[in-house]
């Protein structure tokens, strides 16, 4: 049901044109909007405090529909945030989850390359085991320099204004990697559509792309990866606890982070110089794809604290995928 109306609104109110006016400078406000006042920041909240009080698989395919229609707002970072904050005072406005937080010896507080930095009011950040609720307003912004990119390291001279909080860390960096991998799992498939679409209705040589031995061949390769990626995530949030587990989260983080460079090669190679059109919305997606990948950390990143996980349990490895 939730999945459903999500979609609806994303439809009507999260075009193309939509994201690239977004991406511009232009105003987010109907599209923040349309999603709050329908309640879906409330998702993880429970329902004596107006919530719908979700399980983690009903979330899945909502996050994965944010990226399918690559979402210019930190909304499944909003969604998280509000579910992490509670029951502390949560401020209104859109919240988004730094990739990191350190001090350095001139007092600055610095939030380095974080998503949808230029378009949040509010960072979260893992502080130790505990959390901390930065404004944005009161901190300098510097963007990436990349192309629309709404990434941005934020620095903070003084963070008096800042929210403390005493827990929450982990699970901060155990959902900033789920969500991220759901994300990237609902971007791919919607890559893996185009590329399948355009490779049956372009014609070369007397018949369509899709006919070619060796396009078939990129063809598999591609579904194969968005199909691995898609299953990774979702198994992150295949759980009747508040959180993913962090060694799940990592699986789908490490898996999909794999697959997203993998994925928006083939699409390009297969769309050829269309691609990477401004006018053509799949730079739209495989920009974020990239962008994604290296969220909360990279394959490499998630890797390694698998293979500690792995080394850590003594199991054989076949019987330490089977628990998992």
């Amino acid at each position: 049901m939730f999945a459903e109306a999500i979609e609806d609104i994303l439809k009507d109110q999260c075009t193309a044109t939509t994201v690239r006016a977004i991406e511009s400078g232009g105003t987010s406000a109907p599209l923040w909007q349309a999603i709050e006042e329908a309640g879906f920041l409330e998702l993880l909240a429970t329902e004596a405090d107006g919530g719908a009080e979700l399980g983690l698989p009903d979330l899945f395919p909502i996050f994965s529909s944010f990226g399918r229609y690559a979402v210019p707002l930190p909304v499944a970072q909003s969604i998280v945030a509000r579910s992490l904050l509670a029951p502390h005072a949560v401020p209104a406005g859109r919240i988004t989850l730094a990739n990191s937080l350190r001090r350095t010896a001139e007092g600055q507080t610095i939030c380095a390359l974080t998503p949808l930095g230029l378009v949040a009011d509010y960072v979260l950040a893992r502080d130790g085991d505990g959390m901390l609720l930065l404004p944005v307003a009161s901190a300098q912004c510097t963007p990436t320099g990349v192309h629309r990119s709404q990434t941005a390291t934020l620095v903070w001279n003084d963070t008096g204004a800042a929210t403390r909080l005493p827990t929450g860390g982990a699970a901060l960096t155990a959902w900033a990697a789920a969500l991220h991998a759901a994300l990237l799992s609902g971007a791919m498939t919607r890559v893996f559509e185009m590329t399948l679409q355009h490779c049956n209705d372009r014609s070369q040589f007397g018949k369509s792309l899709g006919k070619f031995q060796a396009v078939q061949h990129q063809l598999s390769v591609m579904a194969e990866h968005t199909a691995a990626a898609s299953i990774a995530a979702e198994a992150a949030f295949h759980t009747t606890e508040a959180a993913p587990s962090l060694l799940a989260a990592a699986m789908a983080k490490s898996r999909t982070s794999e697959a997203a460079g993998l994925v928006a090669a083939i699409a390009h190679a297969l769309h050829g110089a269309i691609g990477v059109t401004e006018e053509y919305d799949l730079q739209l997606l495989t920009r974020r794809l990239h962008e994604w990948r290296m969220a909360h950390g990279s394959e490499a990143h998630w890797n390694l604290l698998i293979g500690h996980s792995v080394l850590a349990s003594k199991l054989p490895l076949l019987d330490f995928v089977r628990t998992v």
